[in-house]
């Protein structure tokens, strides 16, 4: 199997990664999804998730945060990092993620449209003191059971939206989305107009929609 980069990369790799979430949520006390959208935004997972040495092994995880805050906001963050023995299951998250991301090679911003940061946080218990190997494969299995779903009804999902709460903020009718999920309707076929009040309802880019 290839994978997203170097094996010589992972282990510091997931340590910076399992490190930055911990940070973000415990110091810097932020919301996780919201973080990793951050992170997923700027650039910088793309980045660290094709090996980039910059990221991958330049960085520790609290510096890794700062420059995703940076990159957000302009400015890096002077909070200190409390230490802990314990790994947090947020950290866990991170460590699992990245090990994922690069056994894989499937991009971060992917996976997170697949299964959401925070349900991967909630599979903390019971894996994470079983091998990566189970990891893996519950991953693979949560991917191939949404596989199947349009990109419209799993962001509309991810967003916590019914049909009609959609249809409501976007002004495009309860019918066309359900036609656009059920794919009785091609949405890559939309107006720009539809496709583009679909995406700022659901806080996304238009080509995220699209098949």
């Amino acid at each position: 199997m290839m994978h997203a980069y170097s094996e010589l990369y992972i282990e510091k790799a997931q340590i910076s990664l399992g490190s930055m979430l911990h940070y973000a949520v415990y110091d810097l006390r932020l919301d996780l999804t919201r973080f990793f959208r951050m992170f997923i935004d700027t650039g910088i997972a793309a980045d660290f998730g094709s090996g980039d040495p910059k990221y991958t092994v330049g960085m520790s995880g609290i510096e890794l945060a700062g420059e995703v805050l940076f990159k957000t906001t302009g400015t890096y963050p002077d909070t200190d990092p409390v230490f802990v023995a314990d790994r947090s299951p947020e950290y866990w998250t991170g460590w699992a993620v990245a090990y994922y991301e690069w056994y894989k090679a499937i991009p971060f911003d992917r996976i997170d449209q697949y299964v959401p940061v925070s349900q991967i946080l909630e599979m903390y218990d019971p894996l994470h003191e079983a091998d990566l190997s189970r990891f893996v494969q519950f991953m693979d299995s949560r991917i191939e059971t949404v596989h199947d779903t349009s990109r419209l009804a799993r962001l509309r999902a991810y967003a916590g939206l019914s049909q009609k709460a959609l249809a409501d903020m976007s002004g495009v009718s309860v019918r066309m989305i359900e036609q656009y999920e059920q794919g009785r309707k091609d949405i890559n076929r939309a107006s720009f107009s539809s496709v583009y009040q679909l995406s700022k309802a659901l806080n996304c880019r238009m080509e995220d929609l699209l098949e």
